[in-house]
């Protein structure tokens, strides 16, 4: 983070950039276990851009990403080993938050490899 001429506190990012992988933000925490006892939990996939911008083509290194429960493949979905494509590659507008809930016996660790800003 650096303080930009305004005064507030914005993501480093490289001079001219309209956004930055940092503008995607992902929370994820334990939900009530399916009724055969398998732990899901709930993903929070947010754009943060401190610049209002929207952001496309969001990318997530997930490994080998499984689910027992079923997740639509328009708001989640592994396409090889450790990529998984966000929002059917659609824009994520600013202040925008998207979710499923998968179900494991752990918890995927996730995070952003690509972004393209729109």
């Amino acid at each position: 983070m650096c303080l930009a001429g305004n005064g507030k506190m914005e993501p480093n990012r490289i001079w001219g950039e309209k956004c930055s992988k940092s503008d995607i933000v992902i929370n994820q925490g334990p939900t009530a276990p399916l009724p055969s006892g398998i732990p899901t939990y709930t993903v929070e996939i947010m754009n943060m851009c401190v610049s209002g911008c929207d952001i496309s083509g969001i990318h997530l290194r997930c490994g080998w990403f499984s689910s027992a429960r079923l997740i639509n493949p328009k708001v989640f979905k592994r396409l090889r080993y450790n990529d998984c494509l966000v929002n059917d590659g659609r824009p994520l507008i600013n202040g925008a938050t998207i979710s499923f809930q998968y179900a494991n016996t752990f918890l995927y660790p996730l995070s952003v490899s690509s972004v393209i800003c729109v």
